[in-house]
């Protein structure tokens, strides 16, 4: 008896002993696995910020130096528009890492207010209109008349709109479709989708984009531009909100990104009596 309960216990024992040895290990390729994100992410984003400020520089350089003539010139007014362009930029990138890291600390404040996300999502598009324009790309409303108002903190869900567009405009070849989309939920939610025509993504692909500080490509082989903060800015702004997004998508036919705004944030009831 007292031999079964030794053998029982060093069992025991052991079994624990590689159970702690299995979590140990997983937590280390966990850590490893944050460490090469974000030297991944620091390699995209030295490339991402030296772009604009190499052209920032150099163009107001030679604006300094009048190298073409006095100030006025038809090149002048170009360069003042590469430079306006790489300042925004920047900006953007920067506004989101600091929005993702509020978010994470907890830090980040919901000013609420009534939103009408048809007027918001042309808002939003009017913004993107150019590049839009530039890659032939259509961009359909497909909206009920009579869709509720949201409560929400208007530069958040506008945020989320311009970081869905401008990636579904970033991996779509020419001739493309955007299509906004909205519709009231029989519990009184909202779903808004951004449904595109572009390359699409796998499953894991998915996973990859939702992960804030990755790629889905090499961070130096990279056909597209991008830090890979705007998907999970996105998802993170819409939890903030008690929402839900989601995102599906095939290689080759196109990309469905939707938002779900709960009951709760709709201003009037979804059905009401005569």
């Amino acid at each position: 008896l007292i031999l079964s309960l030794l053998i029982v216990f060093l069992i025991a024992t052991i079994t624990k002993q590689k159970r702690i040895e299995r979590e140990i290990k997983a937590a280390k390729e966990d850590a490893e696995l944050a460490s090469r994100a974000k030297s991944s992410f620091l390699a995209i984003m030295s490339h991402e910020l030296r772009t604009p400020l190499n052209a920032i520089i150099g163009f107001s350089e030679i604006m300094d130096m009048k190298m073409f003539g006095p100030v006025g010139g038809e090149q002048y007014r170009d360069y003042v528009k590469d430079i306006h362009e790489s300042g925004k930029h920047l900006l953007s990138m920067i506004n989101d890492i600091l929005d993702l890291s509020k978010i994470e600390a907890g830090k980040m404040d919901i000013r609420e207010e009534s939103v009408s996300l048809i007027q918001l999502s042309k808002d939003a598009c009017s913004l993107i209109r150019d590049k839009a324009r530039n890659k032939d790309i259509e961009i359909i409303y497909d909206f009920p008349d009579d869709l509720p108002e949201v409560l929400v903190d208007h530069r958040m869900i506008k945020q989320v709109l311009l970081n869905l567009l401008s990636n579904a405009l970033t991996f779509m070849e020419k001739n493309g479709k955007v299509t906004l989309k909205a519709k009231q939920s029989e519990n009184g939610g909202i779903v808004f989708s951004v449904i595109d025509t572009g390359i699409g993504m796998t499953a894991g692909e998915i996973e990859l984009a939702l992960t804030p500080f990755t790629q889905i490509e090499g961070s130096f082989v990279r056909k597209y531009d991008g830090t890979g903060l705007g998907l999970p800015l996105a998802k993170s702004l819409i939890e903030l909100h008690g929402g839900v997004m989601k995102i599906e998508s095939t290689p080759g036919s196109g990309t469905k990104a939707s938002l779900y705004f709960p009951p709760e944030r709709t201003l009037r009831p979804p059905f009401e009596s005569g």
